[in-house]
């Protein structure tokens, strides 16, 4: 079973006075440190779900966690000593403490060491604004009630929600199959299609041939049209925004494990797929397409979604 988290992200409307914030990019990344709750049990694969208590911004798979040291600022009531307080915007005293009713303009202060967590997960990510509401997300965790900013959340409801309402087509990696009967038949349903996949996949046929630009030359039934970005967020067909890739290295593009190094221009393969002769070979080749700037533009922003490359 996939684990899912429902993770808070409100930039700079926070009402939580303890700390600073965190420098997010729901988009790309989500920071955390060792002073919120569950942050140790995140973990590379996991589901995360980013909103802003209003409404659901996105979902996608983390690929990937970086973790440091920091010292951290951690803010306090100067009455009771505790960090749970709201900073007011537009009454002063500027603070009211949420424990003991305190009022107060400037809150103590002291440093502490603390771990820090990022997410990457800009490869799988599924924009999500005006599918789910804040009220609609709650239900879906383990404590509806819960007022932590790292929540527990039930994957399959969340699924199930982002399939009836937006017909997404979901990462793969999410599908959770493993223990589940697979049941037989046929049923009707309502599908999304990419509109102009068809042409998209013709022209660059035309343009490339009938070969990968990773591996090479390849049956055309084999070979399917890679956008090097999410089509899912523009739905947009862009000019030199895609490449033939054979179908094992076009879902492997889609997970960060296969990728074009920008300063080389060479294929950069995932150490974990090293371990695969048929694509360690691959690693620090050249393309077998010669790529335009448009697609070097594509290609880095890529490579930088993944972070900083695998080698």
């Amino acid at each position: 079973m996939t684990t899912a988290w429902l993770m808070l992200a409100v930039g700079d409307n926070r009402q939580h006075g303890g700390n600073d914030g965190y420098d997010d990019n729901p988009r790309y990344h989500y920071s955390w440190d060792s002073t919120v709750p569950n942050h140790a049990n995140v973990a590379v694969g996991n589901v995360i779900a980013l909103w802003d208590k209003r409404e659901l911004i996105g979902v996608s798979v983390i690929h990937g966690i970086d973790t440091g040291t920091e010292d951290k600022t951690v803010y306090f009531c100067p009455e009771c000593k505790r960090a749970d307080f709201k900073r007011r915007s537009r009454l002063t005293p500027a603070c009211r403490c949420n424990q003991c009713g305190a009022l107060f303009d400037t809150p103590g202060q002291k440093t502490k060491t603390v771990t820090t967590y990022r997410s990457r997960h800009g490869i799988s990510w599924i924009n999500g604004r005006g599918l789910l509401t804040g009220a609609e997300l709650r239900a879906l965790c383990d404590s509806p009630n819960s007022q932590l900013s790292m929540r527990p959340m039930r994957w399959e409801k969340l699924r199930d929600a982002l399939l009836e309402l937006a017909g997404e087509e979901l990462p793969l990696e999410l599908e959770d199959d493993e223990h589940t009967p697979i049941p037989g038949g046929h049923k009707v349903s309502k599908v999304r299609v990419r509109v102009g996949q068809s042409a998209f996949r013709s022209r660059l046929l035309r343009e490339q041939g009938e070969q990968c630009a990773v591996t090479g030359p390849a049956p055309a039934a084999t070979l399917e049209a890679a956008h090097l970005y999410s089509y899912a967020e523009s739905g947009e067909h862009h000019d030199y925004g895609g490449l033939l890739l054979r179908r094992d290295i076009h879902r492997l593009f889609d997970l960060g494990q296969i990728a074009v190094d920008p300063g080389s221009g060479t294929v950069d393969v995932a150490p974990g797929l090293r371990a695969y002769p048929l694509y360690s070979q691959l690693h620090g080749q050249p393309l077998a397409v010669q790529l335009r700037p448009e697609h070097r533009v594509w290609l880095e922003a890529h490579w930088l979604s993944r972070g900083s490359g695998s080698a």
